[in-house]
């Protein structure tokens, strides 16, 4: 984990409700449904929902995996599990707690920055982006390292563009399945990795914007 120095002053853990599993559409339909929609308006997202979307995106789905880890629903380079979920509601910033299936919290007020407009702002004013973060340490997974080439940056940056591409996958068919607009988009990367106080070995990756579609008009 980073060592966050930020205000979150006020700012409580979500614990998030237990992610329900069943319901929703059939995975052939939620593929036929996939799709990237911008248009997303402000209406805020049910905490169960918001639940069931960490989860199906990257939370634990089995107690027992490779390297003696959790198993989580989306894959990861010799189970490196190093893709962090950091997730803006409305002004604030979480991380994603996969062990506690919790929000905890690491910035308060993203979209207020005085002097300045904040790189949260500029993603938009839907209730929901997750930006994903890759921590190259976690490649480092001691002397049975399986992957001779893991620490090589190279083979390191195909691996955690795979992952993300992964969890990605995973938010889009969930968005699809509970009738949510998603867009996986480009982000401010300097400017967010500077106001998270990220780590030089922590790589700032994509956002991914989620919350209900506006009505046509």
């Amino acid at each position: 984990m980073s060592n966050h120095k930020h205000n979150t002053i006020d700012l409580e853990p979500i614990i998030l409700p237990k992610p329900s599993k069943k319901g929703g559409k059939t995975l052939l339909e939620a593929l036929q449904l996939r799709r990237t929609e911008r248009r997303i308006n402000s209406k805020e997202i049910p905490l169960q929902v918001l639940s069931n979307l960490l989860w199906a995106a990257f939370g634990v789905n089995r107690e027992k995996s490779a390297f003696y880890k959790l198993g989580r629903t989306a894959p990861s380079a010799s189970n490196s599990q190093e893709i962090d979920l950091y997730v803006r509601l409305k002004e604030n910033v979480y991380l994603y707690e996969t062990t506690h299936h919790s929000l905890k919290p690491i910035k308060a007020g993203v979209n207020q920055m005085s002097g300045r407009r904040s790189a949260f702002q500029r993603i938009g004013g839907a209730p929901l982006t997750i930006i994903y973060v890759a921590d190259i340490s976690r490649y480092d997974l001691g002397p049975n390292q399986p992957d001779p080439h893991i620490g090589e940056p190279e083979v390191q940056k195909s691996y955690y563009y795979s992952d993300t591409g992964f969890i990605a996958q995973n938010v889009y068919l969930y968005a699809a399945s509970e009738g949510l607009a998603a867009w996986f988009h480009n982000c401010d990367k300097d400017t967010i990795r500077k106001e998270l106080s990220l780590r030089d070995n922590q790589l700032v990756l994509f956002a991914h914007t989620v919350g209900y579609p506006k009505e046509k008009s």
